[in-house]
């Protein structure tokens, strides 16, 4: 992941590790983030109306990570804050440099600081930096 400049840069540092270990070499890495009770869903719109729900908990994760494509997009976060165990980022997805979907994502930790429950959203019909 790269940091975009701006306030964003102190605010949801769980998210940025997250999208940072998507990003690099070992995704995988993110199953250690992960609480025990951990639940997700990440919703993927694909354009004209049409969308994907990955959800359910660490298997599902797993799963999702095992159909994913490696290496092919990053994540660049352009807004973030934290509220207490909360933390909620707006960012684009982008494949060789290029806008592939705008994306935001809330995760709530639990005190250890591994995510309990994950949110993701992306669509590609909406470019929040176009303007």
């Amino acid at each position: 992941m790269e940091n975009d400049e701006g306030s964003a840069a102190i605010a949801a540092p769980f998210l940025r590790r997250w999208f940072a270990s998507l990003d690099g070499e070992s995704p995988d890495d993110i199953l250690g983030m992960i609480a025990p009770d951990f639940r997700f869903s990440i919703v993927f719109g694909t354009g004209g109306g049409a969308a994907q729900d990955f959800a359910g908990g660490r298997d599902a994760m797993v799963g999702y990570l095992a159909q994913r494509e490696k290496g092919a997009l990053t994540h660049h976060v352009l807004s973030a804050s934290t509220v207490d165990a909360d933390e909620l980022v707006l960012g684009q997805a982008r494949r060789g440099g290029a806008f592939e979907s705008t994306f935001v994502a809330a995760a709530r930790l639990a005190a250890d600081g591994r995510v309990t429950d994950l949110m993701i959203g992306r669509s590609p019909e909406l470019d929040v930096d176009a303007h």
